[in-house]
C-alpha cells in the first residue's frame, strides 16, 4: 500500500493507494470506520490488515482521483528525523572526504519539512540552497538493539526526501545541523510505501534528483555505504527508535556546490526526487518573504 496525508475542507485526512496504482486512492475512512484518521493508527499491524483487506474489495470505481489534491507532510510530527551524511562513496569523494568509516549523523526538525507540491523555501540569508536526494525510512514500532536479523522488522515504510541544504550556513560551524534546518528545505512525500512492495531495505532501487527536468543525480541505493539494516543497527547502538521517527539515509553525487560552476536551486525551479518503486516527490522553490 501506498499511504499518504491530505487537505479536505480544512481537516487532514489520510489516503490508501493499493500496489500498482499510481492516480486513485480511498479515504481511510471509507476503509475502515473505526480507528483514528491518522497514519499513525496504522503501525498496528492488525489494523494495516484490515485496512488491506478492505482495500482489495473496494472496486476501481470506487477510488478517487489524486490529481488536484493538498498533499501534507506523511509523518506531521515524527519524534526524531536522523539524517546520515556521507553514505555513498561517491558523494563522500565529491566533497573531498575520504571514505568515511563510520557515517555521519545529524538531525532534522520537523518545522524544516515540506510535502509534496508544497514550497521549498529559499531564506533571505543565503543563495546557496542545494538539491539531495535521499530515501526515507519510517519507523513503526519501538525497538532498540537491532541486529542484522531483526532490524527491518521495525520498518512501517518508505518515501522520498529532498535534503535542502543552505551550504554556506551549513559550514559555518563543524555541526551541519544548522544548514539542514532552515524552515520547509526538507522535502518529504509523496507517501509512504509499506515494504511489501519493495525489496528488504529498499535494496537495488534506482534513485534521481531533476532540477528543471534535468538529471542531477542518477545512482542506487545498492551504493550505500550502509544500507538500511546496517544503519538501523547502528542508530540503536546509540538511541531508541519510535513509532513515528524518521531516518533518512544520505545522498549521491551529483549536488550542486560540488559542479563548477554550483547549481542552486533559485525561485521558480522545480525539483523532483524520484525513486523507483516508491514514486516522485516534486517541489517547486519560492523565495521567502
Amino acid at each position: 500500500m501506498k499511504l499518504f496525508r491530505y487537505t479536505h475542507q480544512g481537516q487532514s485526512r489520510v489516503g490508501v493507494m493499493p500496489a500498482g496504482q499510481s492516480s486513485h486512492f480511498a479515504d481511510l475512512a471509507s476503509l475502515v470506520t473505526d480507528v483514528p484518521h491518522e497514519i499513525e493508527a496504522l503501525f498496528e499491524p492488525a489494523l494495516r490488515a484490515r485496512v488491506a483487506q478492505s482495500l482489495a474489495q473496494t472496486p476501481a470505481s470506487a477510488l478517487k482521483p489524486l490529481a488536484g489534491l493538498a498533499f501534507e507532510v506523511p509523518i506531521a510530527q515524527p519524534p526524531k528525523i536522523v539524517c546520515m551524511g556521507l553514505n555513498y562513496a561517491d558523494h563522500a569523494k565529491e566533497g573531498g572526504n575520504a571514505r568515511p568509516e563510520y557515517p555521519s549523523f545529524f538531525m532534522r526538525v520537523a518545522t524544516s519539512m515540506t510535502p509534496h507540491n508544497g514550497p521549498i523555501v529559499r531564506p533571505k540569508v543565503s543563495t546557496q540552497l542545494d538539491y539531495e536526494a535521499e530515501l526515507a525510512v519510517v519507523i513503526g514500532q519501538k525497538t532498540r538493539h537491532l541486529n542484522a536479523d531483526n532490524a527491518l522488522d521495525c520498518v512501517f515504510g518508505y518515501a522520498c526526501f529532498n535534503d535542502g541544504s543552505l551550504r554556506d550556513y551549513q559550514r559555518k560551524s563543524a555541526q551541519w545541523t544548522i544548514g539542514k534546518n532552515f524552515d520547509a528545505t526538507g522535502g518529504f512525500g509523496p507517501w509512504i510505501v509499506t515494504p511489501d512492495e519493495l525489496p528488504p531495505g529498499a535494496e537495488g532501487l534506482r534513485i534521481q534528483s531533476r532540477l528543471n527536468g534535468q538529471a542531477m543525480q542518477d545512482a542506487n541505493t545498492r551504493d550505500f555505504l550502509w544500507n538500511v539494516r546496517e544503519a538501523l543497527v547502528i542508530i540503536t547502538e546509540c538511541m531508541t527508535l519510535e513509532p513515528g521517527d524518521v531516518v533518512i539515509t544520505g545522498t549521491p553525487a551529483g549536488v550542486g556546490y560540488a559542479r563548477n560552476p554550483p547549481v542552486w536551486m533559485a525561485p521558480g525551479d522545480v525539483c523532483e526526487i524520484d525513486i523507483e518503486g516508491i514514486g516522485v516527490l516534486s517541489n517547486t522553490i519560492v523565495q521567502e518573504a
